[in-house]
């Protein structure tokens, strides 16, 4: 039997068949405004919540903004790391400015995924991580696109290695068709594209399960929300983007 680890955001868990395969490494894709980073903080809170540590690694935002952010969902990330359930990893001050003195673990130069990743294993090890959410993975290959293959293959061995499960968070272009870098949608083990597309003049959420190792999944583009409780997938209907509709699962 997979063992199992859930997203902890409603709905999607049922769209996985029961959850994400342990030890999987999963590419949460898509443009600007979808929602990727609240995911990731989502899947991190709830492993928090059922006792899994983990750890948050922001390579675009001040981790200040990033417990700030998490709280505006309710998500005190700073309560769990002073238990030392929790650790954010600073991979975006690169150690300058008078906040980043008091984070614990620092990546001096961000663009150095050696660097990173040892600052990342020394975490997991410190806390005992089951979770981990990279936000984003982007800036690790977006001047190298060659190595961006090698790169995600490397973390996800550290990754699996260390028993952690993991979201690694990558930026796209609006309406761009791939999932972000030559190669790297070959290098998971899943795929979950976060889609906001305007039809007729309104925004539409919704999200697809590209692929998924160890587990069937939906085969269908769900719609989501966000609200003030975060992510909320709906799995009993689709969202057909041709016709920017709704419609219950079974007429598909």
């Amino acid at each position: 039997m997979v063992e199992r680890v859930s997203t902890g955001v409603p709905g999607m868990d049922d769209i996985l068949n029961g959850g994400i395969p342990e030890r999987n490494a999963v590419l949460l894709t898509g443009g600007p405004g979808t929602g990727k980073t609240i995911f990731a903080q989502q899947f991190i809170w709830a492993g928090l919540e059922e006792g899994e540590p983990g750890v948050f690694v922001t390579l675009e935002e001040h981790p200040v903004q990033v417990r700030r952010h998490a709280k505006e969902f309710g998500w005190d990330f700073q309560s769990y790391e002073e238990e030392g359930l929790l650790a954010v990893v600073d991979a975006f001050t690169g150690g300058i400015g008078r906040a980043s003195q008091y984070e614990k673990y620092v990546v001096k130069d961000p663009t150095d995924p050696g660097e990173l990743m040892s600052v990342l294993r020394k975490a997991i090890k410190d806390v005992d991580a089951r979770r981990i959410a990279i936000d984003s993975v982007t800036p690790l290959y977006i001047d190298k696109p060659s190595v961006a293959r090698r790169i995600m293959f490397r973390m996800k061995r550290l990754l699996a290695g260390l028993g952690c499960t993991s979201l690694l968070v990558n930026q796209i272009a609006a309406h761009e068709r791939g999932f972000g870098g030559p190669g790297v949608e070959h290098a998971v083990d899943g795929i979950i594209r976060l889609d906001l597309d305007e039809i007729d003049g309104r925004l539409w959420r919704s999200l697809i399960v590209w692929k998924m190792r160890g587990t069937a999944h939906s085969m269908y583009r769900h719609p989501f929300e966000i609200t003030d409780e975060g992510i909320k997938v709906d799995p009993e209907h689709v969202f057909v983007k041709e016709r920017g509709e709704i419609v219950p699962l079974k007429e598909e």
